[in-house]
């Protein structure tokens, strides 16, 4: 599959089955954020990756919701969950891991793989548990929480979203 195939069949997934990815599945996925440019090149986004069963992740649910049940959780299921962070003090790591988490989805769809970006965990990792979560996801001194992706084997079909380019498009001459 070429760039722009992936491009255009990609959407979010929500929906996932239970098998687990391949240690190479990680990798790649892992590797194609790595190779994300960043602004003068600092290099500075770092990923944690959990399990979808990991404990903390419940505990984020819980917090999302404020402790109300909900019949899916924010990563619908995803055997994989990665949390992109970045320099606090850095203007660019919010530039440099959206660049990065769309090479991951990329990659995902490239290896027949389902994604979801995940942004509605913010409050949550920004709020009154703050420091309690980056020391749970392992984030770096200085670092804070930006974008996350869950990852995993589709188990449920979607077509890309359409558009309509005079809408969303103007060309200023």
């Amino acid at each position: 599959m070429d760039t722009l195939n992936a491009i255009k069949r990609r959407s979010s997934t929500r929906g996932y089955t239970e098998e687990k990815l391949t240690q190479a599945e990680l990798d790649t996925i892992i590797d194609a954020g790595l190779m994300a440019p960043t602004a003068t090149n600092r290099q500075e986004i770092n990923f944690s990756v959990l399990d979808g069963d990991n404990p903390v992740l419940a505990e984020l649910q819980s917090d999302l919701t404020g402790g109300r049940p909900s019949p899916q959780n924010f990563y619908y299921g995803a055997p994989t969950v990665i949390f992109l962070s970045g320099e606090t003090a850095f203007h660019w790591s919010a530039v440099d891991a959206g660049i990065a988490v769309e090479n991951m989805a990329l990659a995902a769809e490239e290896l027949g793989l389902g994604s979801l970006i995940i942004g509605c965990v913010r409050g949550v990792l920004e709020g009154e548990k703050q420091d309690y979560y980056a020391k749970k996801l392992g984030f770096a001194d200085g670092y804070q929480y930006l974008i996350a992706i869950a990852v995993g084997h589709k188990a449920v079909a979607k077509e890309p979203h359409t558009f309509d380019r005079s809408e969303n498009v103007k060309i200023i001459k």
